[in-house]
């Protein structure tokens, strides 16, 4: 299937917000909704996976009238880190508690630890009435390195290769090909930057990073080129310099910084993405003013992006 569209499900950093002044831009947490291929990826669980898979739900409820003749939801959801604003949706994800549901949980963590128990001590365990080992779904859970290949052929989960163990003809520009990288520039344990490539298109997903002077030359290398470029920008670069409460070492990025990253990578598109949450509607707007432009847009919920 020829598409590659991009869904904003969730723009926030740190925690969700529930505002009046809040609704042009949203005020979920991360999470970005991919359809490419025939494949649904979803970057990071944060509050707005919740809405996603209200939505799958009821998709799957009208396509058929009984439980075997409906349309069972599959999807991959990449984890940019663990920190809770990127993972506090999933227990409320309502495909997860179905049987049917064939999911992949990609992500990575610290050397001695796994993906799997992590997110069963953070978000289950102790703070859910479900242990992970409760949830319905066909679900598997795979730690990431910068080495690995994800790969997702017509019709298949997706499969994990490691780079020295690629065949010619592993994967083709039909397939939906991911790789990754991690930065440290996040404290504490570090965060993943994807790239995705289908059918000679390419968008970086590059959120809770902060940059250097003169650039991130090693983000900037992975991303050059790219289609499409969402990159942090949670601080204005008067909140990041504060002489009160200065931001620096926070592990993010002004808006700034992520102009100058899209311009010295040679994106064809950036979005501005993990907003402050105290950053209200007339605070963006205003930041949008200095800031936007037909090729440099803000992030906001329900802005879709096709690349094909």
């Amino acid at each position: 299937m020829d598409e590659f569209k991009i869904k904003f499900r969730g723009v926030r950093g740190s925690y969700p917000v529930a505002d009046k002044n809040f609704l042009k831009y949203g005020g979920n947490t991360a999470c970005v909704e991919i359809h490419a291929g025939g494949h649904l990826i979803i970057l990071d669980a944060g509050t707005g996976l919740i809405s996603l898979g209200n939505e799958l739900m009821q998709k799957y409820i009208e396509s058929g009238i009984t439980i075997t003749d409906r349309t069972p939801v599959k999807c991959t959801i990449l984890l940019s880190h663990i920190h809770l604003d990127h993972i506090q949706g999933f227990p409320f994800f309502r495909p997860c508690h179905l049987a049917s549901t064939r999911m992949c949980m990609l992500g990575g963590v610290n050397y001695n630890e796994t993906l799997e128990t992590e997110l069963s001590k953070i978000l289950f365990t102790k703070s859910f009435p479900l242990d992970l080992g409760d949830i319905a779904a066909d679900l598997k859970i795979m730690d990431l390195n910068e080495t690995n290949y994800v790969i997702f052929k017509q019709g298949e989960m997706p499969r994990v290769v490691r780079v020295n163990e690629l065949k010619t003809g592993d994967f083709t520009e039909d397939d939906v090909v991911i790789t990754c990288y991690k930065s440290y520039a996040h404290p504490q344990n570090g965060v993943f930057v994807y790239k995705i490539a289908y059918k000679g298109k390419t968008m970086v997903y590059a959120t809770d990073k902060e940059s250097y002077p003169g650039g991130d030359k090693k983000l900037i290398k992975f991303a050059k080129g790219c289609d499409l470029l969402i990159h942090d920008a949670q601080y204005s670069t008067e909140d990041y310099l504060s002489i009160y409460v200065p931001k620096q070492g926070f592990g993010h990025s002004t808006f700034e910084m992520a102009l100058d990253c899209k311009q010295q990578v040679g994106a064809k598109k950036l979005v501005y993405f993990h907003y402050e949450p105290g950053y209200n509607d007339e605070k963006l707007n205003m930041l949008a003013e200095e800031y936007a432009s037909d090729d440099a847009v803000f992030a906001y919920e329900g802005l879709e992006i096709n690349l094909l």
